[in-house]
C-alpha cells in the first residue's frame, strides 16, 4: 500500500514554520534537478510549432546552438543560443524576455542581456518591411553589450533557417544544458 506523500500543514503561507519551509526547500531542490530534462522536452516541442519557415523552430534552435558551438563560444552562450526561442509557444510577443528569465539565474549578466534583447535586435532584418524602424535597437547603442547582441543575431539567429545545414542533435547539447543549469549563481527574489 502506498504511503501518502508528506506535505506541510499550513494552508496560508503566513502560518508556515521554519521546519516546513526547510522541507519545501528540499523538495524544490530535488525538483529543480530535473530542470534540464524539462527544458530539453520543451525544446523538442518546438518541432511542432507554427510553420512557414523552411525549418522547424527546434531545427532553428539547433542550428543556432550548433553555430555557436562551432565558433567556439563558451558553454553558457551555446546553451543560450539553444534556448533563445524557447518562449515562442507561450510568449510569442515577449519570447525573448521569457527565455532570458529562464536563463537569468544561471548565466552571466551579459548573456542574459543578449537573450533578453535579441527579439528587438532581430527586428533589424525585417521591421522595414512593415514600415517600422529597423534601427529601433539603437535605443541600446550605449550599452556595453550592444554589439554582442548585434553579433548574436547576425551569427546565431537570422542565419539559422537553412534546411541544408547539418545541426548537432538535441542530445548533443544535454551535457551543456545540465552543466549550465546545475546550480543557480545569480539567484534573487
Amino acid at each position: 500500500m502506498n504511503q501518502p506523500l508528506k506535505t506541510v500543514d499550513f494552508i496560508h503561507m503566513e502560518d508556515g514554520t521554519k521546519d516546513e519551509y526547510v522541507f519545501l526547500t528540499e523538495q524544490e531542490h530535488v525538483y529543480n534537478k530535473s530542470l534540464p530534462d524539462r527544458l530539453l522536452d520543451a525544446l523538442s516541442q518546438l518541432e511542432h510549432s507554427f510553420g512557414g519557415y523552411k525549418v522547424s523552430r527546434l531545427e532553428h534552435s539547433l542550428q543556432s546552438a550548433t553555430r555557436a558551438w562551432e565558433e567556439g563560444e563558451d558553454e553558457e552562450m551555446v546553451v543560450a543560443a539553444l534556448l533563445h526561442d524557447i518562449g515562442d509557444p507561450l510568449a510569442p510577443h515577449s519570447h525573448s524576455e521569457m527565455a532570458a528569465a529562464i536563463l537569468r539565474p544561471y548565466v552571466s549578466e551579459r548573456v542574459h542581456w543578449i537573450i533578453k534583447h535579441h527579439g528587438l535586435f532581430q527586428a533589424y532584418y525585417y521591421a522595414h518591411h512593415f514600415d517600422r524602424d529597423r534601427n529601433a535597437r539603437d535605443v541600446h547603442k550605449d550599452n556595453p553589450w550592444y554589439q554582442d547582441c548585434v553579433n548574436f543575431c547576425a551569427n546565431y539567429d537570422q542565419n539559422c533557417f537553412d534546411p541544408d545545414f547539418t545541426s548537432k542533435p538535441l542530445e548533443f547539447f544535454r551535457p551543456m544544458v545540465e552543466s549550465v543549469f546545475a546550480e543557480p549563481r545569480n539567484f534573487d527574489y
